[in-house]
């Protein structure tokens, strides 16, 4: 079985064509040293994963031809993650990890205390993307634009609950056996922690639930990463 995998964003179907862009015709050429006839795996997030035969390739372009579904479509349950960004490389953690462990959204949040002010939307979407290339996912989160967490609140169906991962609760860990399933996202908080009027807004939500993770207060990206499995083993498609 084909070892290296590609998400490619193209309509996926037997025999269906499937141009390279200049970075995968790099990749497979330069960095795997793949061939005209050597067989890798694609997905587009919507199809499955299909094995796919390179036809042409050259450091620049290439094509592929699929052969045959290798795996069903499997989508996350329905979970967002939200989160104020961090250092660079601790953002990217997060989110490499969320879509690793299953969230289908991700939304990176500017809160009163965020310390960083914008993010490379792009590039943390590329991470996504490597993410389920590795994982072996079918399914690519969208990695959302920082927007104000006020403005995300102004507009929220309140039949999507809100799992609030609240460092002020630091203690006995908790269980969220009892919870309901559906729509759910998990709210992580920046590093400066939860001014006091973002905590009287969440709080007066009926929608969210606070919890505890646990007697020692985690890092943001250790919290998302403690957050996404305890929901997922509760609530969500590891139960």
């Amino acid at each position: 079985m084909a070892k290296i995998r590609l998400f490619i964003d193209h309509p996926l179907a037997k025999g269906q064509g499937i141009e390279l862009n200049t970075d995968q015709a790099h990749y497979l050429s330069s960095v795997m040293r793949q061939s005209a006839g050597d067989e890798i795996l694609v997905f587009n997030g919507r199809d499955g994963e299909w094995l796919a035969r390179i036809e042409r390739i050259a450091r620049r372009n290439g094509t592929l031809i699929a052969e045959r579904q290798s795996a069903p479509q499997m989508n996350p349950p329905d979970l967002w993650l939200i989160f104020a960004p961090i250092k660079k490389a601790r953002t990217d953690f997060i989110v490499e990890k969320a879509a690793e462990m299953g969230a289908a959204r991700i939304l990176p949040v500017q809160t009163d205390h965020t310390n960083s002010e914008r993010i490379r939307q792009d590039r943390l979407q590329a991470h996504a993307i490597e993410a389920a290339e590795q994982c072996g996912g079918t399914f690519v989160p969208e990695v959302g634009e920082l927007v104000p967490l006020s403005r995300l609140l102004d507009g929220w169906d309140t039949g999507r609950r809100i799992l609030w991962a609240d460092e002020a609760l630091a203690g006995p860990a908790q269980t969220l056996a009892g919870l309901p399933h559906g729509p759910w996202a998990i709210l992580i908080g920046p590093e400066g922690g939860w001014s006091e009027s973002e905590r009287r807004r969440l709080s007066a939500m009926d929608c969210v639930t606070r919890i505890s993770l646990g007697p020692r207060i985690l890092r943001a990206d250790t919290a998302a990463v403690a957050s996404l499995a305890l929901w997922q083993a509760s609530l969500g498609d590891w139960s």
